[in-house]
């Protein structure tokens, strides 16, 4: 699945954003934090994002190493950015 260009610019920047997080997380997969190089979208902010997945409940928590900025991913795993 592609990120359609006919949705607003925002919301393509932050599904991007999310993609690639997702394919950072899953690629390293590990269960301590790794720090995926990402650096936060917010601006700004020279953080990067650091990740956590938990196999608990399938999550990718996310976070900015500067900034309050964070979130939670679920469903991703039937995506393209799925490596596991």
């Amino acid at each position: 699945m592609n990120i359609p260009k006919q949705i607003p610019k925002e919301a393509r920047e932050m599904a991007g954003f999310i993609s690639l997080v997702i394919d950072e997380s899953t690629n390293r997969h590990s269960a301590s934090v790794i720090d995926t190089g990402i650096r936060c979208f917010k601006k700004k902010c020279f953080g990067t994002i650091k990740s956590e997945f938990l196999a608990e409940n399938d999550e990718i928590h996310w976070w900015c190493t500067k900034c309050n900025n964070g979130g939670t991913i679920s469903g991703w795993q039937g995506s393209r950015w799925n490596n596991m």
